[in-house]
């Protein structure tokens, strides 16, 4: 699940804390509304940030090798 928290604290600044997305894209996802809170002062990414998406294959290779000894 894709989540968005964010966090106003009384002198107007605002921690934005993104979980469930993978990669890069959470950049795009957050891009507008970054925009429209004003100054951005820091990123700082997670590790959700650096995971790989799964990709599942259906193709299953075999190798047969016969060996003579």
């Amino acid at each position: 699940m894709e989540t968005l928290e964010f966090v106003i604290y009384p002198d107007g600044r605002v921690k934005e804390t993104v979980t469930g997305i993978i990669g890069a894209s959470c950049a795009e996802v957050t891009a507008a509304i970054e925009a429209q809170l004003g100054q951005v002062v820091a990123h700082s990414k997670s590790s959700e940030f650096y995971a790989q998406p799964v990709q599942v294959s259906n193709a299953a290779r075999s190798q047969v090798s016969e060996s003579r000894w």
